[in-house]
Order: C-alpha cells, then structure tokens, then sequence
C-alpha cells in the first residue's frame, strides 16, 4: 500500500515477476477493495496470490518511533510477521523507510552476532554490478561493523551475482594504507588476516564504485548514503544534459536520431528500476525496501531480488558466516 503509487505499481510489478517465476505465491496487505480490481486486470495473479485484508496503514510521514507504537494490524506490519512467523520467504515493501527498518529490527531482529544491520543495493558498473553497503542504516560505525558489513555484502554478491568469492574492498578516501579513519584502517587489518566468504582487494575510492573495481563496496551509512544521492544526481544530470543538447539545434537533432539505438542501449542498462531494491541484511528474516517512486517495472525488481536470496539461502548462509567470523582467533584478538 505504500510509496508514491501503492497498488498501481505493486500488482502490475508482480504480475511482471509471475511471468518469469510462475512458481513464486504472493502474500498481498493492504486494502482488498483497491487490491482486487487490479488482480482482476491481471487474472495469472488470481492462483498465485492471497490477499489479506487491512485497511490501516503505516503513513509515509510517520516517525519510526509513532510506527513502533501503533502499527498493529497495519499491513506492514503483518507482511513482516508473516516472514518471522515461516509464512513467507520475504517481504517487500515500497512504504516509510524508517518505519520499515524499525519494525523489521523489533519483529525479525538481527542474526546472533550481528551488531547493527546494514542496508544493501546494487549499482551498475562498467564491468557489470556491485553490491554496495551501508547505504544509510549506520551513520556511526565501528571496525567490527564493518567486518560484519564485508560479511554480509559477500554473502550477498555469492547469492546474487553467483560468484564463489567475491571481491571486497573498503571505501576511503585514498588507497593507501595509512590513509582513512581508525575504523577504516582497523577494519582493513582485520579482513586482510580473517576468513570470510569474500576476497579481501583493500581500499576503494569513490570512482571505483562506477568502474566495477571490486564485487562490493564496504563503507558506513554516512558515507555510503551520501554516494548513493551523488549517483542518483549525477544520472539526472547526465540525462537531462544530454536531452537538452540533442535538442539545441537541427543539426544536433539529427545526431541525436543517429545516435537513438546505442543512446537506448545505454539507458536501459542505467535505468535504475532494473537496480531497485535496498536489502537490509543482517537480520533473521529478507526484508526488501522498494524505492517509494518505482513504477511496476522497479518493484517487480525488488521482488525479483528478494526471490533470488530466498533461494539460495541467504539468511543461513549469513548466519553460519558470521559463527565462522566470530569464532577466529584472529577476529577475537
């Protein structure tokens, strides 16, 4: 029921993943009078889907706290208990963000061992995709958060990108080694002796993110979310720069139809609905965030991702992970 469009992007999106997942069942939470007449225009989701009805909801400008409060029997609420009580495999949602991470924090709770939880996306790359985390869940971290975070992300990128051992790197602001924060450089000397489900590359600068460098990027929310506003901006600038010149003259015009199909290419591999989707890792059960204005086409990718976790297992995998972590000698000192 949540984000700009509700209803109006969440049933179309998910008639879009039962096309290529037939096998997936939804569990819907929200209104049924608004729920129903858009399953009736998209009647494969009739089989597939239960819906449960609710019409109290978890206002966009409500406070994490207030949500705490007076969320019961709201449908975000309930879609998150379904997941802890082994009803569902996952939740997404396009609603309040904090709202959202509070109540997963207090209903899922975070894996044993794990600190603080961090929010994860995807980014495209010169070289394909990167997982980058945290992307605003901790503004304040420590070197064992970021430990945990590296954890997290590579288990992410395995379940995802299916690359046995991806590679992970720290974002600071050089490469060097006594370059960065304390926390920085504690994290680094510890991922640099431990073992984890990930390679260790080093440091990473905010250009790397863009070229693919490393598989993930390992930063604190501060910074991470900081990067993820900048690479928003700087593909509506781009965008809108572009447009403005392809119409500046006649002559421009026509490069710009001489240039549509590689210009079409290039967007559709930027379009960051295909990348929609912040996972808030950590916790004991999936919890996927919608960007609040995704069209169908954006949260059917949020969906898709939580799918694709689902499937391979992320929750135990992270948890055996972080015992493994937690259990060196090396880590422990």
């Amino acid at each position: 029921m949540g984000g700009d469009f509700g209803v109006e992007s969440s049933i179309p999106g998910l008639a879009l993943v039962h096309q290529d997942n037939p096998q997936v069942r939804f569990k819907i939470y929200g209104d049924e009078a608004l729920i129903y007449p858009l399953l009736n225009k998209h009647k494969s989701l009739l089989n597939v889907c239960e819906v449960i009805h609710t019409t109290k909801i978890v206002r966009s400008d409500e406070k994490p706290s207030s949500a705490l409060r007076s969320s019961k029997d709201s449908s975000m609420r309930m879609a998150i208990e379904a997941v802890k009580d082994g009803e569902a495999q996952a939740v997404v949602s396009s609603g309040n963000t904090g709202a959202l991470m509070a109540l997963a924090k207090v209903i899922l709770r975070p894996l044993p061992g794990i600190h603080r939880p961090a929010i994860a996306s995807v980014f495209p790359t010169l070289t394909g995709k990167t997982v980058m985390l945290d992307l605003g869940a901790n503004v304040l971290v420590d070197a064992e958060n970021l430990v945990q975070f590296a954890v997290l992300g590579a288990v992410f990128a395995r379940s995802h990108m299916q690359k046995e051992r991806p590679s992970v790197g720290l974002l600071n602001v050089g490469s060097e080694d006594m370059k960065g924060p304390d926390h920085v450089r504690g994290a680094a000397e510890t991922l640099a002796q431990v073992e984890f489900p990930g390679q260790y590359y080093g440091f990473v600068e905010g250009n790397d993110i863009t070229k693919g460098t490393v598989d993930v990027v390992v930063t604190d929310g501060y910074a991470g979310n900081i990067a993820l506003k900048t690479a928003e901006g700087v593909g509506k600038l781009m965008g809108d720069l572009l447009k403005q010149a392809f119409k500046s003259n006649p002559l421009s015009m026509v490069g710009g139809l001489l240039a549509y199909s590689a210009l079409k290419q290039a967007k559709r591999k930027m379009d960051p609905r295909l990348y929609n989707g912040g996972v808030f890792l950590g916790l004991g059960g999936l919890c996927v965030k919608s960007h609040g204005g995704s069209d169908a086409i954006g949260f059917a990718s949020a969906v898709r991702l939580s799918v694709q976790l689902a499937r391979h297992g992320y929750i135990n995998r992270v948890g055996e992970e972080i015992n493994n972590l937690m259990a060196q000698e090396t880590f422990l000192t």
